[in-house]
């Protein structure tokens, strides 16, 4: 029933984090794993979702981290959930090429300044449930967003509106 519940919902975190849907998979699969060893540590039940999602990220963050020293290493691992890629096929070629070079500047930052931007500026949770999320205070949130926002902004010409 959890997963039935809550599967969709972290998949779809997952993948947009890692860029990957297969690397998505398993994070999901990971967190429910996690999740059922440490059921009795749920305070309260109707925080699930949150609870999980906090899963989730903990083991994208290790996912990227790793991922950084496969990319020093030069191993560099196939992208297929970018944003680019996940983009709709009638988009406008200029904004296709402007969400791959926002994927290349989300491959360069560190895991948690790229977790809490893709959770707030592309997901859209509120800024408490990315707090909850990154196991973080929300000052601490809103300074890696701020701090995501600004290399953004040397990078690529983001409209608000649009995101």
């Amino acid at each position: 029933m959890l997963y039935r519940r809550h599967g969709r919902y972290l998949l779809a975190i997952a993948s947009r984090l890692l860029s990957s849907r297969s690397e998505g998979e398993d994070v999901v699969q990971d967190t429910f794993v996690v999740g059922f060893e440490q059921l009795a540590t749920l305070r309260d039940p109707a925080a699930v979702r949150s609870w999980l999602a906090r899963i989730a990220v903990s083991l994208v963050r290790r996912r990227l981290r790793r991922g950084r020293f496969f990319r020093l290493l030069g191993l560099e691992q196939e992208l297929d959930a970018t944003l680019s890629g996940l983009a709709s096929p009638s988009l406008r070629p200029d904004d296709r090429a402007e969400l791959a070079l926002i994927d290349q500047v989300l491959r360069r930052m560190p895991a948690d300044l790229r977790i809490a931007w893709m959770l707030r500026r592309v997901e859209g949770l509120p800024l408490p449930d990315v707090a909850s999320a990154c196991s973080c205070s929300l000052a601490t949130v809103k300074r890696r967003i701020a701090a995501a926002d600004a290399t953004m902004s040397l990078h690529v010409s983001i409209q608000e509106a649009s995101l």
